[in-house]
């Protein structure tokens, strides 16, 4: 059988090669005035939201109501709705007045202290000058503060006048609470037309958490100053073991030449390797491990309780949480950060799961210490202590406000259960023992 011919390939008639170039053309250039129309009402945008931004929601819906009043008015010849459109863009028009002007404010605003221990006492003060040549009428100044707005009404200034005002921030609870900025409102009474100017940038207020001092020795921290010595046998550290004899490539300091000229053959140091103490707190903030916002609050002060005495003892610390890797440089940094954690939920599907994430890139830890709410199932700390080796110390945090206060053993495991923080530096001066 012969093979059957290829069929030629078609050729492109002139009048299709046109149509195909014009199409595509023409594609061309309505992306072009698509871009081109995008870009002229984004300008538009921007020259009429000043105008726009001034307009309250009260605004918005008396000129909605003016428009279809008019409609209305339009549509089935009602002149009662004449009269009423008319009657509400005239209120908006007599609203106008009240948003014209240009104040000289210059604004302070300042918080002491800028971080206050939860429960403490923390106060705010905005002070207002006229740094205008001429004098200025009352306004009003609203201020936010955390999840609330206070409301100051400025009297009437001269020029280079001020005035100050005084206000209390709650600090009843651990947080990061964010005052400011400082706004000046001006607008009519109705609340038709409001305009906002900004006079002042946000301010942070570190809440910390309640924190207990523990004795150096009650972390249950090896004290060395080199670290702890382990069974490891290196060719280069500070812990004698033995000498053996000499291998090419063994680095010729360590050769001891006394023994060597004795033996008649070149022979080497060995050391025990030594590790410095390395801490890890592993503190989930999973809602599901925890049976109240007390329980949780109660569980934050114990780890910045430990963080901190082990940041004064200059021993290395890793702090993790599910979304944020503490700062341990400082105590303040320390503190600041753990002002920021906030309950989660969903992020990792356990403990282990968490843990294992959080402590990949960290130094290897000697001790690691993992904290919990009541609700978390011991298994789960079992499985995180898994993760390290044999040599590193675990311990469990338990936290139950309420429960009496216990050291226990799983299975090998250091499990604490805390129900006061009083009790924290009796519990680690047992678990030191």
């Amino acid at each position: 059988m012969k093979p059957r011919p290829e069929r030629a390939a078609r050729r492109t008639s002139p009048a299709e090669h046109a149509l195909r170039s014009l199409g595509r053309a023409l594609g061309a250039a309505a992306q072009n005035a698509w871009r081109l129309l995008r870009q002229v009402l984004a300008v538009a945008w921007q020259r009429v939201r000043p105008v726009t931004d001034v307009i309250g929601p009260a605004g918005r819906l008396v000129l909605l109501g003016a428009v279809l009043s008019y409609g209305l008015s339009i549509t089935f010849g009602w002149v009662e709705f004449t009269y009423l459109a008319t009657t509400l863009l005239a209120a908006v028009l007599v609203a106008v007045p009240f948003i014209v002007g240009r104040a000289t404010y210059t604004v302070d605003l300042q918080l002491n202290p800028h971080r206050v221990v939860a429960g403490g006492r923390a106060l705010g003060q905005m002070t207002v000058t006229n740094s205008g040549e001429r004098a200025l009428l009352p306004a009003r100044m609203e201020l936010p503060v955390g999840s609330g707005l206070a409301e100051f009404v400025i009297p009437g200034l001269a020029a280079a006048a001020q005035h100050d005002e005084l206000f209390a921030v709650p600090t009843h609870r651990r947080a990061v609470i964010i005052a400011g900025p400082a706004v000046s409102v001006r607008g009519d009474q109705l609340g038709l037309l409001r305009r906002i100017v900004r006079w002042t940038e946000a301010v942070e207020l570190f809440v910390h958490p309640v924190t207990t001092r523990i004795a150096s020795s009650a972390a249950g921290l090896m004290r060395d100053l080199e670290g702890e010595i382990t069974k490891k046998i290196t060719s280069d550290d500070i812990s004698f073991h033995a000498l053996r004899a000499y291998e090419p490539g063994d680095a010729l300091r360590n050769v001891h030449w006394r023994t060597s000229a004795r033996t008649g053959q070149l022979m080497v140091r060995q050391f025990e390797e030594t590790r410095r103490t390395q801490l890890t707190i592993v503190h989930t903030a999973d809602s599901r491990y925890y049976a109240s916002e007390d329980e949780f609050e109660l569980a934050l002060s114990v780890t910045a309780s430990l963080a901190l005495q082990v940041i004064r003892d200059g021993t290395g610390i890793s702090v993790v949480s599910e979304k944020l890797a503490l700062r341990t440089a400082t105590p303040v940094a320390l503190l600041d950060d753990s002002s920021r954690i906030e309950a989660v939920s969903d992020v990792f599907p356990t403990l282990r799961e968490f843990a294992r994430t959080a402590t990949r890139r960290l130094p290897p830890p000697s001790v690691v210490m993992v904290v919990a709410g009541s609700l978390i199932d011991l298994t789960e700390f079992r499985a995180a202590q898994t993760l390290f080796g044999k040599d590193t110390t675990t311990i469990a945090f338990r936290i139950e406000p309420g429960a009496q206060s216990r050291l226990s053993t799983v299975s090998g495991l250091t499990v604490l259960t805390l129900g006061d923080l009083a009790d924290l530096p009796k519990l680690l001066r047992r678990v030191h023992r």
